[in-house]
């Protein structure tokens, strides 16, 4: 493989999040809308570049009350930031099928540095090509 481009299938991907809520409980949610690429130049992906989109005003928890609070100037103010973003600085294959990739968060025009595991699970051709 070479040259490869892979744009996510958002019909079978999710952009969650888990957070405390009063020290007591979790509260989930997601992103409704996103976009996210992966554009690598061989088959062992520690060239690859992954990057995604979120619109921050997508955001669902399941309570209008509480996901409006976080459209607002106390959280994401979604009316000034628009979307979140990540573009990875690197890829480190840890294990034959896992990696560690570390990149750019940008959440309200402040980007930070996080990591986070992935798996690669091999390539499957659905019904439509």
């Amino acid at each position: 493989m070479t040259n490869a481009i892979w744009n996510i299938d958002p019909t079978h991907s999710e952009i969650g999040f888990k957070v405390k809520h009063m020290m007591f409980t979790n509260v989930s949610g997601k992103f409704n809308e996103f976009t996210s690429t992966i554009e690598s130049k061989s088959d062992n992906f520690e060239d690859s570049l992954i990057a995604f989109n979120a619109k921050v005003d997508s955001v669902d928890t399941n309570n209008t009350e509480r996901d409006n609070h976080l459209k607002s100037a106390d959280f994401f103010q979604t009316d000034k930031f628009k979307e979140i973003k990540f573009t990875s600085t690197e890829i480190e294959k840890v294990a034959d099928t896992t990696f560690k990739v570390t990149g750019l968060l940008t959440i309200k025009g402040v980007s930070k540095s996080v990591s986070f595991d992935a798996k690669y699970s091999g390539v499957l051709i659905d019904p439509w090509g």
